[in-house]
């Protein structure tokens, strides 16, 4: 996969303050080596504190990893359900990289802190009870939409909050040895015990792209009814090649006739000559029509069950159905 170069060397101190960095240069390459965190061993690196509010929950260590149990917040302590007192907005945050590449441990000598960060930390898993959790991540509605982008014409609606979970680093994988199920809609009441009335589908939107109005996302195919959409096309194809061939059939059988016609002369009943120019034309038509029209026809019907093997038959090289994955 292809990716921009990794710019932030293993010992870099960039962000860390004055005193670490001469403390670590005045070190000696073996004292040096003993704080590098090889092998699990002690290491110093850049990393600012969460400026946490009194009810937030911190467990975490030296080298920038975080969960913090407190309540919904998507930046500084007032922000979200939780930074506006409402009850039922408990959260579970996640982090490792507050502030990522350009963190800085202080300013003009003075420690520095920092808030819940969406967009620049390295990577979070973040649960919350109550939340507008695409708003909050900056998300496209899509065509599901969500609470807080559903859009009402021109204009986003009031936010909605739901219970949400998000996953948010440079890389996500899902990996699972045996199946991995996408489901929604498996109960009737959602976590604010609002009533569900209906079925909200899967998005898949590279880019984030914000489809607005223009609805840019087009729903995924049902390969059976594909198939069986082909199916009848290709069989209808194949009725025309058929009839074409038919038509031709009885056309030679014509042109051959109108070869050979001729009339009958006054001069004692006997057939006049046939008109040469008929003739030379009738015999190119039937030798066109055995040689070309046919055998087009012929390799038109080959092709037909080529498609069909290659594309609508299970052992087909080409087939248009996934082998693994589905989708309702």
């Amino acid at each position: 996969m292809n990716g921009p170069k990794v710019i932030k060397k293993a010992d870099d101190l960039e962000g860390s303050s004055e005193l670490v960095k001469t403390g670590y240069e005045s070190l000696s390459e073996e004292d040096k080596s003993k704080v590098r965190g090889i092998c699990g061993d002690s290491k110093k690196e850049t990393v600012i504190p969460l400026n946490r509010t009194k009810t937030e929950k911190e467990i975490k260590n030296n080298n920038g990893a975080s969960i913090v149990l407190g309540r919904d917040r998507w930046g500084m302590p007032c922000t979200g359900y939780g930074g506006r007192g409402d009850n039922g907005a408990a959260a579970i945050d996640i982090v490792v990289g507050r502030m990522g590449a350009g963190a800085v441990e202080e300013v003009k000598g003075k420690k520095t802190t920092t808030e819940v960060d969406f967009v620049r930390d390295a990577a979070r898993i973040y649960i919350s009870q109550k939340t507008d959790i695409d708003l909050n991540f900056n998300l496209s509605a899509g065509r599901i939409g969500s609470p807080g982008l559903q859009m009402n014409g021109p204009v986003r609606s009031k936010p909605s909050p739901r219970s949400g979970i998000a996953l948010k680093a440079d890389g996500i994988r899902i990996i699972a040895r045996q199946g991995i199920k996408l489901v929604t809609r498996t109960d009737a009441r959602n976590s604010q015990d609002g009533s569900i009335q209906s079925v909200d589908g899967i998005d898949i939107i590279a880019g984030n792209l914000d489809t607005g109005d223009s609805f840019s996302l087009q729903p995924m195919v049902k390969g059976d009814n594909l198939i069986e959409a082909l199916e009848k096309v290709i069989t209808n194809i194949d009725k025309l090649n058929g009839c074409v061939d038919s038509f031709l059939t009885h056309q030679s059988s014509f042109n051959e006739k109108l070869t050979n016609h001729f009339h009958i002369t006054p001069f004692f009943g006997q057939p006049d000559l046939p008109s040469f120019p008929v003739v030379a034309e009738g015999i190119k038509a039937q030798l066109n029509n055995l040689l070309q029209s046919k055998m087009s026809l012929k390799f038109h019907k080959i092709n037909l069950a080529g498609f069909r093997n290659n594309y609508l038959a299970k052992s087909g090289k080409k087939y248009i159905n996934s082998r693994h994955n589905n989708v309702n």
